[in-house]
């Protein structure tokens, strides 16, 4: 039978190490987290641009559009919007970005309307 000190030790050790954890992945972020942003953008408007035109002027349904991904896009996940002509492109909890059709001007990045 664990003793009450004994008790109180593991969970202070549990909870150091919950602590290093943290500050371990807090570290990592730190060093790359920008770089991951940045790449995760990129990729994003990329793919909502080219599966937009892929799915509204080629005519091509979403799953088959999802097959022109380049390599590197494999956390990259596409949503349409049929009533709007639109696709999501997103890397959960880090990018996201839509690309919707407009007659006269083909696929645009949602930002760049005006």
């Amino acid at each position: 039978m664990a003793t009450a000190k004994t008790r109180s030790s593991n969970l202070r050790r549990r909870l150091w190490l919950l602590v290093l954890l943290f500050a371990a992945l807090a570290a990592v972020w730190a060093a790359w987290g920008e770089g991951v942003r940045r790449n995760a953008a990129a990729a994003t408007a990329y793919g909502a641009h080219v599966t937009c035109s892929c799915r509204y002027i080629e005519g091509r349904s979403l799953e088959d559009c999802a097959k022109d991904k380049l390599d590197g896009m494999e956390f990259v996940r596409f949503s349409e919007d049929p009533e709007a002509k639109s696709i999501t492109a997103m890397v959960p909890f880090v990018a996201s970005d839509t690309a919707t059709w407009r007659d006269g001007y083909g696929c645009v990045l949602k930002e760049w309307e005006s």
